[in-house]
């Protein structure tokens, strides 16, 4: 049975589902999904904490899945700009998970569509030989994720929740 890594790039995923559907993510079905190829080892869902009850139960729903949920706090800068992403931390987390010889992995699935981790899949799959896999939003994924990973999945169908 192929081990499975799942990183969840979740306020990217959250706008461009919404951007492109008006809807949300169905991630109970992106876990059946899975779990119909092969052992969800890792499950890391990465998001900005807001203290919003409707995030907090959002967050819950991830959890009772099966995901670690991850949380970084939401920063409001003094000119009125926001800081709060995990690319670092979802990068150094997949990494380290690719290297981890005490828990190999097969598959190190990816959901986002942000161009910045394709040097990331590149490396994953050159260094350590794991297969990569992406969920994105097709129209809103950047093309050298797409290329970069081995298997790309647009999210559509049953991936929505309508």
């Amino acid at each position: 049975m192929k081990k499975i890594a799942v990183f969840v790039d979740v306020q990217n995923i959250y706008y461009t589902v919404r951007e492109q559907f008006s809807c949300h993510f169905n991630y109970r079905e992106l876990w059946r999904r899975l779990g119909e190829q092969g052992e969800i080892v890792v499950a890391n869902a990465y998001a900005i904490e807001r203290n919003d009850p409707g995030q907090k139960g959002f967050q819950q729903v991830l959890r009772e899945i099966g995901f670690d949920v991850k949380l970084k706090p939401y920063i409001q800068r003094s000119d009125g700009s926001a800081k709060g992403d995990w690319d670092v931390g979802l990068a150094i987390d997949v990494m380290d998970c690719a290297a981890n010889p005490d828990q190999p992995v097969d598959i190190i699935v990816l959901l986002s569509g942000d161009g910045d981790f394709d040097l990331l899949l590149e490396r994953v799959k050159n260094n350590y030989g794991v297969d990569t896999r992406v969920f994105g939003v097709a129209a809103l994924t950047a093309t050298s994720l797409i290329n970069a990973a081995a298997v790309f999945e647009p999210i559509e169908g049953s991936l929505l929740l309508k």
